[in-house]
Formats: C-alpha cells, sequence, structure tokens
C-alpha cells in the first residue's frame, strides 16, 4: 500500500526523507517556506553513517564523485606546533567508507535531482495541521490545504510545527560559541589538500577541511570557532578584522587564511542545540533532522543524523506493512535513545572544545599531544558503527 506523504521542509533531512520514502513506492510532497534553496553554512562532513545511506538510496557514488578526499587528521596548537597527526585509513577500513565532506549546495542538488523538482513546492509556509481518523490536513501561509496519510517535521531547528506536535515549547540552548564558516581555494600553505588540519588554544579553533572532489579547483571548508556571548556584533563588513583580532598571533596558515577569504561568502552562526527529546513522534507525525535533534556540530554528525533518520522512518514503514502508527512507535524507539546520546556527546565536546571548564580544556590540548589516532578514531567508529547500516 502506497501511502500519501507531506514532508514540511527540503533541507538535508526533508530532502533524504522524500527520497528513501520514494524509494520505497509511497506518493511524497516536500513544501518549504522559503523561495530559493540556499544551504546555510558552507559545507558539510558525510561521515560514513550518513555516505552508507545514501549509497543506499542511489546517490552516494554521485556524491563521493564531488566531495573531498579526506585522508589524513591533524592537530596543531595556535603557535603551529604539531599536536597530532595520523592516516584516517584504519577507521575507514573499520567502517568500510570513506568520510565525503561536500558544499552544501552541491548535496542539497544531487538530493533535489533525485527527488525530482516537480515533488517540490518552495515559498510556501505550513502554519499549522489537525489530525484525525482519515489522516493529515496542514495549512499553509497562502490559505492553502494539504491533506496526507503522514507527516514529516523537518523544518529544522526552530520548528514550531514540532511544538505543536510535541504539545510544548522546545527553546534553543546557546552553546556558548560562534562560528565562522567559508570556503576557500585549497593550496598547500594554507594545509596538504588531503588533510582535515585544525588548529587549537586559547579555546578558539580553526579548521581546514578538504571538500571538493574536482581536482582542477580544490577547495577548503574552513571554519574559525571562538566563545563569545550570546547576542554579539554580527557585521559581515568587519569578519576579517573581528577574526584577525580573535587569532592575533596565531600559526602563518591561520593568518593566510584570513587574508584569503570572502567576508560575502562567510556565514556566522551563533552555536545552539536542542535538549535530547524525549519522543519523535505524535499521531501520523514523524519529526526529523535539526527539529528533531538539533545539536552543536562538534561531532560532525547533525546532517549524517537527519539521513539516519530518514532511513529509519522508510524501513519501519516497510516492516510494519504502512500500518503508520505501529511504524511510528518502532521509528521512535529506534532514533530517541540514539539521537539523545549525540546531542549530548556534542555539546560535551563543545563545552571541551571552548573552554567551559579551562581544566578540562587543558588537559584535551595534553591528550591531543599524546594522541595517536586510535582514540579520536575509536570515537568515530564506534558513532559510525551504531548507525542502522552499521
Amino acid at each position: 500500500m502506497s501511502l500519501n506523504v507531506l514532508v514540511i521542509g527540503a533541507g538535508m533531512g526533508g530532502l533524504t526523507a522524500a527520497l528513501a520514502l520514494k524509494h520505497r513506492g509511497h506518493q511524497v510532497a516536500v513544501v518549504d517556506r522559503v523561495a530559493e534553496l540556499r544551504p546555510v553554512g558552507a559545507a558539510i562532513s558525510v561521515w560514513s553513517n550518513g555516505v552508507k545511506i545514501l549509497k543506499a538510496l542511489g546517490v552516494g557514488e554521485a556524491l563521493e564523485h564531488v566531495s573531498g578526499d579526506m585522508q589524513r587528521m591533524s592537530y596543531y596548537t595556535r603557535d603551529g606546533a604539531q599536536l597530532t597527526d595520523f592516516s584516517l585509513a584504519p577507521l575507514y577500513a573499520e567502517v568500510g567508507q570513506r568520510a565525503c565532506p561536500v558544499a552544501r549546495a552541491a548535496l542539497q542538488q544531487l538530493l533535489l535531482d533525485a527527488v525530482g523538482a516537480e515533488a517540490v513546492t518552495l515559498g510556501t509556509a505550513c502554519t499549522d495541521y489537525r489530525q484525525d481518523a482519515s489522516g493529515i490536513t496542514a495549512h499553509f501561509d497562502d490559505g492553502s490545504e494539504r491533506h496526507a496519510d503522514l507527516l514529516v517535521i523537518a523544518d529544522g531547528t526552530h520548528s514550531r510545527l514540532r511544538e505543536q506536535a510535541l504539545g510544548r515549547p522546545v527553546p534553543r540552548r546557546y552553546c556558548g560559541y560562534v562560528n565562522w564558516n567559508v570556503r576557500v581555494p585549497a593550496s598547500e600553505d594554507l594545509a596538504p589538500l588531503h588533510d582535515w588540519v585544525q588548529y587549537v588554544g586559547d579555546h578558539q579553533r580553526v579548521s581546514l577541511m578538504p571538500m571538493s572532489g574536482d581536482p582542477a579547483h580544490p577547495e577548503f571548508y574552513c571554519f574559525f570557532d571562538v566563545p563569545l556571548a550570546a547576542g554579539s556584533d554580527n557585521d559581515p563588513a568587519r569578519y576579517r578584522e573581528e577574526l584577525a583580532h580573535h587569532f592575533a598571533g596565531w600559526a602563518s596558515p591561520v593568518q593566510r587564511l584570513i587574508a584569503r577569504f570572502d567576508p560575502a561568502a562567510m556565514a556566522r552562526v551563533e552555536i545552539h542545540d536542542i535538549a535530547p527529546l524525549e519522543t519523535l513522534v505524535a499521531p501520523r507525525v514523524a519529526i526529523l533532522g535539526d527539529a528533531a535533534h538539533g545539536m552543536a556540530p562538534d561531532l560532525g554528525q547533525g546532517g549524517c543524523q537527519a539521513m539516519e533518520d530518514a532511513w529509519v522512518l522508510a524501513e519501519s514503514l516497510e516492516a510494519s506493512g504502512h500500518a503508520i502508527a505501529e511504524a511510528l512507535a518502532h521509528y521512535d524507539a529506534a532514533r530517541v535513545a540514539r539521537v539523545g546520546d549525540i546531542v549530548s556527546r556534542a555539546r560535551k565536546r563543545a563545552e571541551t572544545t571552548h573552554g567551559a571548564d579551562p581544566a578540562a580544556t587543558r588537559a584535551w590540548y595534553s591528550e591531543l599531544a599524546a594522541e595517536d589516532g586510535r582514540h579520536i578514531m575509536g570515537g568515530m567508529s564506534k558513532t559510525i558503527l551504531g548507525g542502522p547500516l552499521g
């Protein structure tokens, strides 16, 4: 039996959900309030658990073609002294798939092409919905309505539909730091072209990660993290000056990066998360992606967990014989604990990296100096292999 599914939100989670559900024969429509899809942030780290799902949905090979080839990982002090450097090959061998850091726009286009642009309606906001024995009726800001058997709420961390589904407010929590992120042309005087390089010190961080599969035009995904009070000034005209101040005296590659990025192409984000939710479902409603588990980006799992949500939801419907209540109960049981754990771990990592407890941050710097890669890759492996495709 084919279900009529309405997905609210055309981000990574919503589009992956639409694709997974279409693969299993359901009729899917996607609606987003934005008039034009403009991904927030320069790039996304699609770790192996996410890549496995995209491969199972038929877009993994295309993703590998456009993504960066990240083969090593290293940390340096703010002064440029190496703390650790190691190959990611053992991790990839253990989990059976390399990571694919990629421009958000490129990934979103791959998913949109796979879903079909005809299934996506932009520029229309879903304001609320009602549920009865016959299904879901969604209401939109242009006065229109849509009826569906199942509603998928995938409209991001600010979701109001999530609050309607749960029957309570879901406050966002400030994680204590600001992230500036941007794409820059890759060059060896910034970092080796196949390495993920990070500089840490003073509770701050600078990261450069390969994100382009085009050998003629390699790019790095770069970001700067600085602990600041919430509500600090956000003036693109001052980004270079501001970062030059925060990272004065840091290593030469950091200074070159600050001199080269395009402030007009940079995003500045105050990092928030939401506390782990007790449920991700309501009658005829599934919540997924950032609406379900907005998290700090410090484990690189936000997008991957949205992809896992999409896969598990579609599999749950298949396993239940399309019995919606049973499928939603299975989805909830499979996802609540996993995403709650990752939200909590990401917040803890953010606090350690950004000096919530200065002694813990100093201890982390010392641990990095003794790291040979096994501890870091062990944590990554545990997260990846805990996914639905292993």
